[in-house]
């Protein structure tokens, strides 16, 4: 029985190859949204900015073999820090199978098709603007709550 379940649901995220890990990116982006965290609350927002190598029309890395070289900021996502990050969306796979909870429908891996985050409208493509075309101190301005645009 378990042999015919997918590998999401056969195996911890630390038995996952590098290209099944990677195949639980639904590359919607919200990872590289700029956030800001309240230095009172702890608390995270996201803003309708992005990093400067997300391709904001088409969403994507433009830069991904190279992205943590040319951005030092941007996480490397392992299967032992990310049960650790709190601003991974709630929609990410990589925290829901972390959680024990299971993809959602319209997950690529699940559909079968590589557009249904877009579909879905859980990408941010097309809805964002370059993060090197914001000055830092409008950012705050640019808050913007993702769970209730979907």
């Amino acid at each position: 029985m378990t042999r015919h379940q997918p590998f999401w649901k056969r195996k911890a995220l630390h038995e996952l190859s590098d290209e099944e890990w990677e195949s639980l990116c639904d590359h919607c982006g919200r990872c590289c949204l700029v956030k800001l965290e309240d230095e009172d609350s702890g608390e995270i927002h996201y803003t309708s900015a992005v990093c400067a190598l997300y391709d904001c029309v088409h969403g994507g890395c433009t830069a991904y073999a190279q992205r943590h070289r040319l951005m030092p900021d941007c996480l490397r996502l392992t299967p032992q820090n990310v049960r650790n990050i709190p601003w991974l969306p709630k929609t990410c796979a990589y925290r829901l199978l972390a959680e024990g909870r299971d993809l959602p429908a319209w997950h690529p891996l699940i559909s079968g098709d590589a557009e249904s985050a877009r579909k879905a409208g859980m990408s941010v493509a097309g809805r964002v603007i370059n993060e090197e075309d914001v000055d830092i101190d409008d950012l705050p301005g640019l808050i913007l709550d993702w769970d209730s645009t979907d």
